[in-house]
C-alpha cells in the first residue's frame, strides 16, 4: 500500500503536467505551432546526429504518443519545418531533419521557452532540480514497468 505522501506526489506530478499541457498552447500558439511541433524542433535541433532521428528515435525522445509522430511529421514536412530522408543502410526508415525554415523557428521560439523555463525554475537551486530529476527518472521508470493487477 503506498503511502500518504506517495500518493500525494504522483497527484502533483500529474496536476503539474496538466498545467504545463494548459499552458504550452500560450507560449506556442502566437508563433504558428503546437507544443508537440516544438518539441519534434527541439529535439531534432539539439541532436547530434548529423543524419537525423529515425521516426522511432523521434518517436522516443518525444512528449507524444508514438502513433501520432507519423501524422505530426506529415503536418510538419507540408509547414517546411522538417524532412524525411530515405537511410541509406536501411529502407524501411526514414531520417528526419530540420530544414533550414525549422532552425530559423526553432531559433525565434527557443528565447521564449527558455524565458519560461527560468521564470517556472526561478527558486530552485541546481541540487533541487538535479534531485527533482533523479525522483522524476525513477517515476518514469516505474510507470514503464506498470502492470495492472501487480
Amino acid at each position: 500500500m503506498p503511502s500518504a505522501t506517495n500518493l500525494e506526489l504522483i497527484a502533483a506530478v500529474l496536476a503539474t503536467a496538466d498545467a504545463f499541457l494548459r499552458e504550452g498552447p500560450r507560449l506556442f500558439r502566437p508563433l504558428g505551432l503546437t507544443v508537440a511541433q516544438y518539441n519534434v524542433l527541439n529535439v531534432l535541433a539539439e541532436s547530434a546526429a548529423p543524419a537525423g532521428l529515425s521516426q522511432r528515435e523521434l518517436g522516443d525522445e518525444l512528449v507524444v504518443d508514438r502513433s501520432n509522430v507519423t501524422g505530426l511529421l506529415d503536418r510538419m514536412t507540408r509547414a517546411g519545418w522538417v524532412r524525411r530522408d530515405d537511410d541509406p543502410g536501411d529502407r524501411r526508415i526514414y531520417r528526419v531533419r530540420l530544414t533550414p525554415e525549422g532552425r530559423q523557428l526553432w531559433e525565434k521560439t527557443s528565447p521564449r521557452y527558455e524565458a519560461v523555463v527560468a521564470q517556472v525554475t526561478r527558486g530552485l537551486t541546481e541540487r533541487q532540480a538535479r534531485d527533482a530529476l533523479a525522483v522524476l527518472s525513477r517515476l518514469k521508470s516505474g510507470a514503464a514497468r506498470w502492470k495492472l493487477g501487480n
